[in-house]
């Protein structure tokens, strides 16, 4: 959406140091969001909040909040499908050191109130078709979850 873009005449949000959130749900209402966005709000960083889809009254709370300056925030569409949507999660998960937030393993949205399951990047640039995570430093946690993940 526009109303997320840091850079409106290249419609791309690009934020730095940014918490990401992930989600394997469609999010409508805002109430289940609000803990870990007021969480964010304090930390003054960006969130990237990667989920299944994010729309009703959660989108709308979402632009207002971004163009009141109360949270920088852009909404991102989980990539792939099925059980290939879990995985690409996972990946990413893994990459950002966060957690996919999945009422499956038994976490609730709601329960989430601080920032110890979110995920974190150098960079992440959105545009309407593509999203890029940068990291610029080696981390060898990562690099060993990630050795483990390609053996699985």
């Amino acid at each position: 959406s526009q109303y997320f873009a840091t850079n409106r005449e290249k419609m791309i949000t690009e934020f730095e140091n940014p918490y990401i959130l992930l989600l394997d749900q469609k999010i409508s209402t805002v109430q289940p969001l609000v803990p870990v966005l007021e969480a964010v709000a304090h930390t003054g960083k960006p969130l990237v909040l990667i989920a299944d889809d994010v729309d009703g009254e959660a989108l709308t709370a979402l632009i207002l909040n971004n163009l009141k300056g109360s949270i920088k925030v852009v909404a991102v569409k989980a990539p792939g499908f099925g059980d290939r949507k879990k995985e690409m999660l996972e990946d990413i998960a893994i990459l950002t050191n966060g957690e996919v937030i999945t009422e499956q393993l038994g976490i609730k949205l709601e329960k989430v109130n601080d920032t110890s399951k979110l995920g974190t990047a150098n960079r992440v640039i959105v545009t309407k078709d593509h999203t890029t995570i940068v990291h610029d430093k080696n981390n060898s946690d990562i690099e060993k979850k990630v050795n483990s993940r390609c053996e699985q």
